[in-house]
């Protein structure tokens, strides 16, 4: 199982931007972005193949951006224009076969929390 290292998280005013990282221990397939806030289900932000193809959630489209380094097992997580409800707990998650916005992933990192203050 693939081990995922999440950092980058931290407080931000809205309309400011942050950057996430996710450092994978071995290539998988598909990775992708989770996050939960308190009191709500985990939902998908964003996802990427091994071939660059991409998914977002509605809410973030156009204003995060997806990516990774193949080379480095790395994944990112681009966030401009920040707004209150954009705060959560933002999870990466990684998979050998499956690759979409649902929460059927195999492997998992701690979390990290990323604020928005208003």
């Amino acid at each position: 199982q693939v081990q995922l290292v999440e950092s980058g998280g931290g407080s931000v005013q809205a309309g400011g931007s942050l950057r996430l990282s996710c450092a994978a221990s071995l290539y998988t397939y598909c990775m992708a972005w989770f996050r939960q806030a308190p009191g709500k289900a985990r939902e998908g932000v964003a996802s990427i193949t091994s071939a660059g193809i991409t998914k977002y959630t509605s809410s973030v489209r156009g204003r995060f951006t997806i990516s990774r380094d193949i080379d480095k097992n790395t994944l990112y997580l681009q966030m401009n224009s920040l707004k209150p409800e954009d705060t959560a707990m933002y999870y990466c998650a990684a998979s050998r076969y499956y690759c979409d916005l649902d929460p059927k992933f195999g492997s998992w990192g701690q979390g990290i929390q990323v604020t928005v203050s208003s």
